[in-house]
């Protein structure tokens, strides 16, 4: 095994994937770039070894059973472990999203995506995460996953419009995340969600205020906390976002 920290970051082809990866690249990191599109993935590793990232392609498609065992097989075979795992592939499902209109289907297939894929690659990495001495593991969430927010005065303005699909989603990973916390809880995984803010990717059109590089910083640091760091948290950059 090398002494190297080694991540990976699904949807790391792309917007704050990539920034995340670019992120952890430029603090020293081996960086797995886990992407379903071979040309994207290939030009973002690129890009990123271009920078001096220590950086290496990872097929991964997370609705996909035998694509995530081929991407753990991948990592077990090339470092033997892994410190940071940040789960940050995710899709809206697109628009509108009215519950009294939308078709199931939007919402089955947002689900698959955003919580049973954060699932599927979380279960098939922890082999390789229970080997390092300070595994850290990020879930990308969203702000429109707070209930509060969302049940609170001027829920529009902090969360969006009506998404029943993939509001809901964040919502649901939230509540993984923590069954995944108490599970854990006698080991040293630190486990815990991100909320990069409404960043300007093709996920919203370029509607968003601020750059991928703002959106990645929280789940860089939280990829990065030191041993006795907060777990079961939901941190946005202005700090703690309520459930």
């Amino acid at each position: 095994m090398s002494d190297k920290k080694i991540a990976l970051v699904t949807g790391a082809n792309k917007g704050i994937g990539y920034e995340i990866a670019a992120g952890l690249g430029a603090l020293g990191w081996s960086v797995g770039v886990g992407a379903r599109e071979q040309t994207r993935r290939d030009a973002a590793v690129a890009r990123l070894r271009d920078s001096g990232v220590d950086a290496f392609g990872v097929p991964l498609d997370v609705t996909d059973d035998p694509s995530v065992a081929a991407a753990a097989d991948l990592i077990a075979e090339r470092a033997g472990r892994l410190d940071a795992l940040v789960n940050n592939a995710g899709i809206t499902g697109g628009g509108p999203q009215q519950p009294s209109s939308v078709d199931p289907a939007v919402i089955r297939t947002v689900v698959e995506t955003n919580v049973i894929g954060v699932i599927r690659v979380t279960n098939a990495m922890l082999p390789m995460l229970r080997r390092s001495a300070s595994p850290r593991i990020v879930n990308m969430s969203s702000s429109v996953g707070s209930l509060t927010r969302q049940s609170g005065p001027g829920g529009e303005t902090s969360t969006g419009p009506v998404a029943v699909a993939y509001a809901p989603s964040k919502s649901f990973l939230n509540a993984v995340t923590l069954q995944y916390v108490r599970e854990l809880a006698d080991t040293n995984i630190l486990i815990n969600c991100a909320c990069p803010g409404y960043v300007a990717t093709d996920l919203n059109g370029f509607r968003g205020l601020r750059t991928p590089q703002q959106g990645a910083a929280t789940a860089i640091h939280l990829a990065t906390l030191p041993d006795g760091g907060p777990t079961g948290g939901f941190f946005e950059d202005a700090g703690v976002v309520p459930w």
